[in-house]
């Protein structure tokens, strides 16, 4: 069970995998693949400590991401955040407001700035990259939970995405491949975040 330590940061990630070199000195939160497993998990876990008079500092999502763009490799820093799989244009014409605008995250660290579109499917084709590539220079399946869970318990958040795959036809096997590099890479630059 992850502990909150008050006034220190929570690192929330998806998988063991992603989440296999971090510092052991800092509370880390697995929570599953997917924006509902996300949202879950994260929730449980900051109303709990929230009963017992704890809070992080800020949360910092770690995780990897497909690149929608040609050329787009590292780790990113997130300055927006979109959920790509909701029928916006649907809801805006039944009620007249907008719905999944992306949200504008505050940088606070060296990484360079990335745009980054969430939904519920591992983007693993050619088109579907072009259209998401249009808004977003990566794709995941959870930062847009992360970030609305923290802030509804007003918390800061940090997404730290490294570009595992190019999110295309080769996406899932690459994924594989590379989430041990991916890894070490993350936990490489994690420490300038907390």
């Amino acid at each position: 069970m992850t502990h909150i330590v008050e006034s220190r940061p929570l690192i929330v990630s998806a998988t063991k995998e992603e989440a296999a070199y971090l510092p052991e000195d800092v509370p880390v939160l697995v929570t599953g693949i997917g924006t509902l497993a996300a949202a879950i998990k994260l929730t449980a876990l900051l109303a709990e400590a929230r009963a017992e008079g704890r809070t992080p500092s800020r949360i910092i999502n770690i995780g990897t991401a497909g690149g929608l763009k040609d050329g787009v490799s590292g780790v990113f820093e997130i300055a927006t955040v979109f959920k790509h799989d909701l029928d916006r244009d649907v809801f805006e014409d039944a009620t007249g407001r907008g719905w999944g605008e992306p949200y504008e995250l505050k940088k606070v660290g060296p990484l360079p700035a990335a745009g980054l579109a969430t939904g519920d499917s591992f983007i693993r084709d050619s088109e579907t990259r072009a259209r998401l590539g249009h808004y977003a220079e990566l794709v995941d399946m959870e930062g847009v939970a992360f970030v609305e869970v923290a802030r509804f318990f007003d918390i800061p958040i940090t997404l730290l995405k490294q570009v595992s795959d190019s999110a295309d036809e080769n996406a899932a096997t690459t994924w594989f491949d590379v989430v041990d590099h991916s890894a070490k890479e993350i936990a490489a630059v994690v420490g300038d975040y907390l």
